[in-house]
């Protein structure tokens, strides 16, 4: 019960996350606002480290740079894939695989799991697709490589969940530390191509020319967008804090696919969100994957 209790709070603050950086990405490039959270959400994880310990060993170490890494590589080809293909599809991909990837690894570890979770774990899937899923149309194609790129982005972020899960309770919040230093560095080594190529593209443009380089501010000055990118990696910080302590809250090894599972409703935090503060309308679709969400949820937690 505690470890879905858990994992479905994670979901949610990532949900939150996620919001709070569409609504800073407005204003300022996507890349940018994720390097920026990645920064910020250093500071709380470090200013609760005396409250909840980190020791940081060569175990953490490691397992804290391969979830860095991982999610890294994840939120980076997120964005490509998004920049080349329909969002309404690409999106559940990369939702659906960074659920699948965990299930996978952990049943062929041994992991034993009843029909009722497995029918739970069915129905969070395809709720992650109903939700994730616009009803807008789109012109941009989809194609093969789009899908390829959105499919190894779920899998960094699947592979991210699995580095999480191995690594041990006893150091605390040391690997989330480690993974939010990697992250930030590989954010703002991304932020300095992005910018290098801006530049490049602005030479070669011819004078007068509009749209060919990127024209969005690369730091806005104004409170809001800043208040918005703290709140963001602040959330972001703790969404981690909680998808670690569902990991290892119980010995239960079905933990690991139930809470890759639950991590990957988070669309629902983010769609709500949506909802009520922007008052964007939810499809039946989208209604339909909330609530399936929810009911998989409580079927986990009883499971």
């Amino acid at each position: 019960m505690l470890t879905v209790v858990l994992g479905l709070l994670g979901a949610m603050t990532y949900g939150v996350s996620d919001f709070l950086g569409g609504v800073g990405s407005r204003t300022a490039r996507p890349i940018v606002v994720t390097a920026i959270a990645a920064v910020v959400g250093i500071v709380p994880l470090v200013a609760a480290v005396p409250l909840l310990h980190a020791r940081f060993t060569g175990h953490a170490l490691l397992w804290g740079s391969v979830a860095g890494i991982a999610g890294s590589v994840g939120v980076l080809l997120l964005y490509a894939a998004l920049a080349i293909g329909p969002m309404s599809v690409l999106s559940p991909v990369t939702s659906v695989f960074a659920a699948v990837v965990p299930v996978v690894v952990g049943v062929v570890a041994g992991v034993r799991l009843g029909p009722v979770a497995i029918a739970a774990i069915i129905a969070a899937v395809v709720a992650v697709v109903l939700v994730a899923t616009s009803a807008s149309e789109s012109s941009t194609p989809l194609t093969l490589r789009g899908l390829g790129i959105a499919a190894v982005s779920g899998c960094g972020f699947g592979v991210l969940v699995i580095a999480y899960a191995r690594t041990d309770a006893a150091d605390g919040i040391a690997p989330l530390v480690v993974a939010r230093v990697i992250q930030a560095i590989v954010m703002w080594t991304g932020v300095l191509v992005v910018v290098a190529r801006s530049r490049r593209a602005a030479a070669a443009a011819p004078a007068g020319a509009e749209g060919s380089p990127d024209r969005a501010p690369l730091l806005p000055v104004h409170r809001r967008f800043w208040v918005v990118v703290v709140a963001c990696g602040c959330f972001d910080a703790s969404a981690n804090v909680f998808i670690q302590a569902a990991l290892h809250v119980s010995d239960d090894p079905a933990a690991l696919p139930v809470v890759s599972v639950l991590d990957a409703l988070y669309p629902i935090g983010t769609i709500l969100l949506a909802a009520i503060v922007l008052r964007e309308r939810l499809s039946r679709v989208q209604v339909a994957g909330l609530v399936l969400g929810f009911a998989a949820s409580a079927t986990l937690a009883l499971a």
